[in-house]
């Protein structure tokens, strides 16, 4: 199958951690590695975001990443890209030729108007089956954002029409789907395929990191507020009166202790929140890191710590529980899929501190508990989110299009016919 995947903001060969790069860039880069493990031809198509960027590169054989010349060639905050969308497409189509694709498959609602736009040219005998995958959704984050929310106000209808147009929509996660019927989209047209994790580099075998106090809760992603990582700093005083001094909190993602003076707005204000509590000398913000150097940090903790006032679905709990480590993730979203209260972490509600503090206390002092729930996660991530099953998964979702397409083509009037 010659897959074409749209992503206009999240290219699969970005580096983690920026303002705009993480989760949707490992997602991306993986299923199509794994598509193409399983015999598939994937090209990625992404936006250029820097005048240096080759025009091709090929990653292996059969899976190659095109730049498209789609606004200005540096780097666009995603919520501005929208008006440079039909620019993205006219590069697509143009690529495609003659040779089109079996399949597009977008990520992120930008993506998917771009792909409807492309995937039309050549009038409706030509027309490409378009999959979509959200990552997010709209609602969702005005829901939590309010009037922070920096989304184009066009996103309050193009993404709900894009969703009503694709012709299958793969949600990450059980609480996806009924996002998307509220926004009145028929929900017999969506499939559930999770992320994955990279099984071959995050295990719970292997060295680990040296770390400088009894106790370690390791939080990791991009630094914005929603990812409620000031959470865990507030929690760090209540665990403290509870008994638990000797602990520190490592961040790592977005602009680390270096940067606090710097460019970084969020890494500023976690490292004046943990100053005003009192904790700063046991807040270790850490910065970007090199991915390889992740499994080693992972195992160097005693919990991972996930408290996002919402998450569609969240790669880091994945790859701690990969890594046999416990999570502390909040109920919201995907997490509530991916971390089994009880069996392979603990849940907390949103927004919560103190019920974090009481989670995180609860794991620190009982070594037992914490082991258990180790176990149990790596077997729960070895055998439900390794991204080969992903990659099956999905392409069945790909079978299931074309075989409607196939079947509404069938049925459609011959031209000249008596009917």
């Amino acid at each position: 199958m010659r897959i074409s995947m749209v992503s206009e903001h999240a290219s699969p060969l970005a580096a983690l951690g920026g303002v705009d790069a993480g989760g949707q860039n490992v997602h991306v880069a993986a299923l199509s590695s794994a598509l193409t493990r399983r015999g598939h031809h994937v090209t990625v198509y992404t936006r250029r975001d820097a005048a240096s960027l080759p025009p091709r590169v090929n990653i292996m054989p059969r899976l190659e990443v095109v730049h498209i010349d789609a606004g200005p060639a540096r780097h666009v905050p995603k919520d501005d890209l929208l008006p440079f969308m039909g620019s993205f497409a006219d590069g697509i189509a143009r690529d495609w030729g003659d040779r089109r694709p079996d399949l597009v498959h977008a990520h992120f609602w930008m993506s998917g108007v771009a792909a409807l736009d492309a995937a039309r040219r050549g009038g409706a005998a030509q027309r490409v089956p378009v999959v979509q995958t959200f990552h997010a959704l709209g609602t969702v984050k005005r829901r939590h954002q309010g009037a922070e929310d920096t989304s184009p106000q066009e996103r309050q209808w193009l993404e709900p029409s894009v969703g009503r147009a694709v012709d299958r929509i793969i949600a990450t996660c059980s609480d996806e789907v009924f996002e998307l019927k509220a926004l009145g989209i028929d929900t017999s047209k969506v499939s559930i395929a999770p992320c994955g994790v990279d099984l071959r580099l995050f295990a719970a075998s292997g060295g680990s990191e040296a770390r400088p106090r009894t106790h370690r809760i390791l939080s990791v992603g991009r630094l914005v507020p929603r990812k409620g990582v000031d959470l865990v700093i507030r929690a760090l005083p209540l665990l403290r009166e509870a008994g638990f001094e000797d602990v520190e909190l490592l961040i790592v993602g977005g602009g680390g202790d270096a940067d606090v003076a710097g460019t970084d707005p969020e890494a500023r204000r976690l490292a004046q929140l943990a100053e005003e509590l009192g904790v700063r000398n046991q807040v270790n913000l850490r910065g970007q890191v090199p991915r390889e150097a992740m499994p080693g940090i992972l195992r160097s903790a005693d919990v991972v710590v996930c408290t996002p006032w919402y998450e569609p679905f969240g790669i880091v709990p994945l790859e701690a529980m990969a890594s046999g480590v416990p999570v502390v993730a909040a109920a919201v979203g995907g997490l509530t899929d991916t971390v089994v209260d009880r069996r392979t972490g603990l849940h907390v509600p949103p927004r919560d501190p103190a019920a974090i503090a009481e989670s995180l206390g609860e794991l620190l002092g009982d070594d037992g508990l914490r082991a258990e729930l180790g176990r149990a996660g790596e077997r729960r991530a070895r055998s439900r989110y390794s991204w080969d099953r992903i990659a099956a998964e999905t392409e069945k979702s790909y079978q299931q299009t074309l075989a409607v397409r196939a079947a509404s083509r069938r049925l459609e009037p011959v031209e000249g016919a008596v009917l």
